[in-house]
């Protein structure tokens, strides 16, 4: 293979030299006209020099008629809520067609601070895939809970020029964009005219103003078509989420059509290997948007050369001379079947996955509980019936006020099956203190039993709902043990877990193997009533401020609408 200087790629491109290595005989799909154009395709090292022409090369790889289309950009998204490490994510994602994605290791960050931003940039240098960084932006996410770590922007300034690293990752505390806190005001002007994320559920009119007036950009959490476009109208950049439990693409895919793709992107945010195993990745939303009316131009285009010019990644997003060789080679365009993934210019298989050095995520445990909890830690005393509850949007992190009478019995307030009605309560697990929330979820369907998670967002100590204070404390403190993870226990008896050591949000398992563990937890959540799709990832975003909401923290339950104990 001949150098991949400047000199070799125009010589290759214009014909004078043979081409490293050339797809032959495809049909591009071409992101200007939407037209299908036969064509080899002739590549120098990592990059394309050729297209609309016949090639020569010295590695040949047979497109016998397939489709030729970019490489697939996830624009947001949160490795840890894959439960796998960045080395397994890049084998089970990589397949389906995502060459490059955009991670922020937020969720870690919040557990151990900046060993996770050394973690996930050096792992980022040794993927396959193109993984880029944004940092963290809020760390803790909210006084309201107990976070594991702390980051302030001289912290997060150390790794601004890192090669991997685009910008400022989604910026959460939009009270303290908007009110001039010096901490927020202070990462904003350090990062200014460099990338920074949105992260701005429902937020409208002169709010929204304000918020954009801080150099932010893109936002994942619009959730109405209205939202969507006032936003884009704006100047934002909506990232269209389909993620395990957050579910938008459906209700924002009517504004996605060639003459709007250029301001809509794709992101998956948080989603599972099961959830892989069975529908795919960016391939399924881009399939799911086909099915639901959007025309294949558009789709392929937000998945790609829309997704690279939001984030300023100008060597990607089309299969052009000069552009980075991530190509995806499909059988079927509408169905966005992928058969082969080109990344960097190198055919994806196991020998290439197997030729990386993987840096083994030692010393990156987290879980620390002062003490066991016992079922009276569960308890809620009180002597009213009228309590509030927290409810559920099946596909949605957004969660309704409720109210509703419970029972009380000496002094306890009971959970009550008839209305669905769970106990739920989150430990704090980073050592530094042994508070407990306490509360009420309404839209589990558990019928005895408990579940726990030691993934809740954001600051992530350990979340367990259930109908029973016993099977609950043995939940939580089965967790400290495994190191954290997720548990289903039933009559004092652990029926089924899955240890996430790595910072409790991780297994250091293939990705095969959380695969099939999720599988066993799902069916033993069930077993208990429970008919969510994803109960342990709904279970872990009820911590999550997201208004208007009732949130369970570690001090006790929170209206955050009024910011204040009830």
């Amino acid at each position: 293979m001949a150098a991949n200087t400047i000199s070799n790629r125009i010589a290759q491109g214009s014909g004078r030299m043979v081409a490293d290595t050339v797809i032959r005989n495809v049909r591009l799909f071409d992101l200007v006209t939407g037209e299908m154009l036969p064509t080899d395709i002739a590549i120098c090292g990592d990059t394309i020099v050729g297209t609309l022409d016949h090639y020569e090369g010295a590695n040949v790889i047979e497109g016998r008629g397939r489709i030729a289309v970019p490489g697939f950009i996830d624009t947001h998204l949160h490795v840890e809520s894959s439960l796998i490490t960045p080395f397994e994510f890049d084998r089970c994602v990589l397949p389906h067609g995502v060459t490059t994605a955009i991670c922020d290791p937020h969720e870690m960050a919040n557990v151990l601070g900046r060993p996770a931003l050394d973690y996930f940039t050096q792992a980022a240098m040794r993927t396959v895939m193109d993984l880029r960084v944004n940092l963290s932006s809020c760390v803790p996410s909210t006084h309201l809970e107990t976070s594991g770590a702390t980051l302030g922007a001289a912290d997060l300034l150390a790794y601004r020029d890192h090669p991997k690293v685009i910008g400022l990752a989604e910026f959460m505390n939009i009270p303290g964009v908007l009110n001039g806190d010096p901490g927020c005001m202070e990462k904003l002007e350090a990062f200014a005219g460099g990338h920074i994320d949105g992260h701005a559920p429902l937020l409208r009119g002169r709010k929204l103003n304000g918020y954009l007036s801080a150099g932010i950009t893109t936002d994942h959490e619009a959730t109405t078509a209205e939202e969507a476009l006032e936003k884009v109208r704006k100047g934002m950049m909506v990232l269209i989420r389909e993620g395990s439990v957050c579910k938008d693409l459906r209700a924002l895919v009517p504004l996605l059509n060639p003459v709007t793709s250029p301001f809509f992107a794709f992101c998956t945010d948080d989603r599972n290997p099961l959830e892989i195993a069975h529908e795919g990745h960016l391939d399924y939303l881009i399939r799911l948007a086909i099915s639901l009316g959007v025309e294949p131009l558009a789709a392929y285009r937000s998945a790609s050369l829309s997704a690279a010019n939001a984030f300023g990644l100008r060597d990607r997003g089309m299969i052009a001379p000069g552009k980075r060789a991530d190509i995806v080679l499909l059988d079927d365009l509408r169905e966005c079947r992928v058969s082969d993934v080109i990344s960097a210019g190198r055919l994806v298989d196991d020998a290439l996955f197997a030729a990386r050095e993987i840096i083994a995520p030692v010393g990156l445990e987290s879980i620390s509980l002062p003490a066991p909890v016992s079922a009276a830690d569960m308890e809620i005393k009180g002597s009213g019936t009228q309590r509030p509850v927290i409810g559920l949007l099946p596909g949605q992190i957004i969660t309704p006020f409720l109210h509703a009478d419970l029972p009380v019995v000496d002094g306890i307030v009971q959970p009550d099956p008839a209305q669905d009605i769970a106990r739920i309560c989150v430990v704090a697990r980073h050592g530094h203190n042994d508070n407990i929330g306490r509360g009420f979820v309404k839209g589990f369907g558990l019928s005895g039993g408990a579940l726990a998670s030691s993934v809740g967002h954001d600051s992530h100590n350990i979340c367990v709902v259930g109908m029973n204070d016993a099977d609950m404390a043995l939940a939580v403190n089965h967790l400290e043990k495994t190191g954290g993870g997720f548990v289903v226990v039933r009559d004092g008896t652990v029926v089924a877990d899955m240890p996430l050591p790595v910072a409790g949000l991780m297994s250091d398992a293939p990705f095969e193997t959380v695969r099939d563990q999720l599988e066993v937890l799902r069916a033993a959540a069930r077993a208990l009533g429970c008919q969510l799709d994803e109960p342990f990832l709904q279970l872990a975003f009820l911590p999550l401020p997201v208004i208007p909401h009732l949130k369970i923290t570690d001090f006790g339950m929170v209206d955050v609408n009024r910011m204040e104990l009830v």
